[in-house]
């Protein structure tokens, strides 16, 4: 199992019966999303463990080589073309660690969410349909499917009864919209049962989308 990296916790109750672990995007780190806790109207579930990891430091290419948080490189603006796959399956296998420490914490598979922004968002995606379990669900916020000419291989059959809920921004300039839409059309034809949501706004969150996340969270974990 690979050393966990360094994170920020939050528990809601005492012996949280869920976990959440929740990817930052590039640049950013776990504190980045550290407020929404008290934003999600989460009171009726039981307790929750809020998980937010700090992603290595690296050299971004599509930066000039700056040297930041970022769990894996980006070459250039397109997303799709040149995909660093080492870093990709490198930061795989780090989420799958707190999966795995969850799981030895009496948290099953069935009680963990996969959350990411952007470039965690990718993250999610990417170590989401290729567990060997089904997850409690997969939270997809403005960003997209990497190594998608992989995915209809590598995906696991019990990954397709995990939920997935997947938001974009229309006027995103970070992550296009229609890149966003190409990765929900893979999801769908690969059988993944999908709620999508569009908002006007670019590459952030809106209160609206908080109101759906919050309102997902209690249907999948209630």
């Amino acid at each position: 199992m690979s050393e966990l990296l360094e994170h920020i916790q939050i528990d809601t109750k005492d012996d949280p019966e869920t976990s959440i672990i929740w990817l930052h995007g590039l640049g950013a780190d776990g504190n980045d999303f550290v407020p929404i806790v008290k934003e999600l109207d989460l009171a009726g579930l039981p307790g929750i463990r809020f998980i937010f990891p700090h992603a290595n430091t690296m050299p971004v290419t599509i930066n000039n080589g700056y040297v930041m948080r970022s769990w894996y490189d980006i070459s250039n603006a397109d997303l799709t073309r040149r995909e660093d796959e080492h870093g990709l399956r490198a930061s795989q296998a780090q989420v799958e660690a707190f999966i795995a420490r969850e799981k030895a914490r009496g948290v099953p598979a069935s009680r963990i969410i996969l959350a990411g922004f952007s470039q965690g968002c990718a993250m999610t995606i990417q170590a989401g349909l290729r567990h060997p379990e089904a997850l409690a669900g997969m939270l997809c916020l403005s960003g997209y499917a990497p190594l998608a000419d992989k995915l209809g291989a590598e995906r696991t059959e019990a990954s397709k009864a995990t939920p997935v809920f997947m938001a974009h921004g229309e006027y995103d300039n970070v992550v296009p919209f229609e890149r966003a839409q190409a990765s929900r059309e893979l999801l769908a034809s690969l059988g993944y049962q999908l709620e999508w949501h569009q908002y006007p706004m670019q590459h952030t969150l809106c209160l609206e989308e908080v109101q759906h996340i919050s309102a997902w969270l209690n249907k999948v974990l209630g």
